[in-house]
């Protein structure tokens, strides 16, 4: 027997050596592929290396840079879409706002913002003490000239006389001269009464905000009455009186909420807060919890006792 016929291999053997070669080398390609694919996925996943082995790191389809969220005082019915967006508002609901404006509708008062869909309590306590309704957009009724001795808004008579109302008698009310000025505290509605462009309806409304803070502390809280007359403001001062202490590390959740400035929300931090850290030294701790922006502290601060 030679060499020759002892390597010597049928053809059909051959084809048969050949088939497994070629699944060998196929299977091999498959292989090496798999492990690239686990390095970098088909849908963007990234991998890392941790002792000696692969731990896969998915990668979301989307990644948007986080927006940063800003307040300041805005119209909504001519913000643009750039200051909704940086309020914190998401685009579907600012292409709502420009929907509900381009069909004609008006925001007339801060609640009525409160009607946006999605909207939830705690962003509109956050929106609210910005939300600016200019004049331009108040019933044109308010322009119709009223007794220089009546600060009821015209649409409030508007109403009394279509039920066929009777118009009340008014007392003559001696005004104070330009220069002269009244005191907010004490909450006096007689006082009150004396500045221009005030009568009983706003005299009431003053003294009943007062009451709820507990006492002026700015003249500037006068902006926060609904409707009230800008020009008024130079007639008042802060008077004598000091406001009335909240004792912010006694009061409970319920008591803590009746201030004007301070919401459910806000009200429950700072009970959560003195549970876990203990008595509050100085509002600047509140600042670092979502509830209490700069603009809430500042607003607070005049009425806070630690004591």
């Amino acid at each position: 027997m030679t060499l020759r016929d002892l390597f010597y291999v049928r053809k059909s053997d051959r084809q048969s050596m050949l088939a497994l070669l070629v699944v060998a080398v196929v299977a091999v390609g498959v292989v090496w592929l798999t492990g690239r694919q686990s390095e970098t996925s088909a849908d963007g996943a990234d991998t890392l290396n941790t002792d000696g082995g692969r731990q896969q790191v998915a990668r979301r389809y989307y990644q948007v840079e986080g927006r940063r969220v800003e307040l300041f005082r805005f119209d909504p019915n001519t913000a643009d879409s750039t200051q909704l967006l940086r309020l914190g508002l998401q685009p579907w609901q600012v292409r709502n706002i420009y929907k509900y404006r381009a069909a004609g509708g008006i925001y007339r008062c801060k609640e009525d913002f409160a009607r946006l869909y999605g909207l939830t309590v705690k962003q509109y306590r956050e929106l609210e003490p910005y939300i600016t309704i200019s004049a331009d957009y108040q019933p044109a009724a308010t322009l119709v000239a009223a007794s220089p001795y009546d600060d009821e808004p015209a649409v409030a008579r508007h109403e009394s006389f279509r039920r066929g109302d009777s118009l009340p008698h008014r007392a003559y009310q001696e005004k104070i001269a330009l220069g002269e000025t009244v005191g907010l505290n004490p909450l006096d509605t007689s006082e009150y009464k004396k500045v221009p462009g005030i009568g009983s309806y706003f005299a009431r409304r003053i003294a009943d905000y007062g009451r709820r803070l507990g006492g002026y502390a700015s003249v500037d809280q006068l902006d926060e009455i609904v409707d009230f007359p800008a020009s008024a403001k130079q007639y008042f001062d802060i008077g004598g009186q000091h406001v009335a202490k909240l004792h912010i590390n006694r009061l409970s959740l319920d008591e803590l909420k009746r201030h004007p400035y301070i919401n459910y929300y806000q009200a429950r931090a700072i009970v959560d807060y003195r549970r876990q850290q203990g008595p509050i030294r100085d509002l600047n701790e509140l600042s670092l919890l979502d509830d209490f922006t700069d603009e809430a502290i500042r607003r607070l601060r005049p009425y806070v006792s630690y004591e």
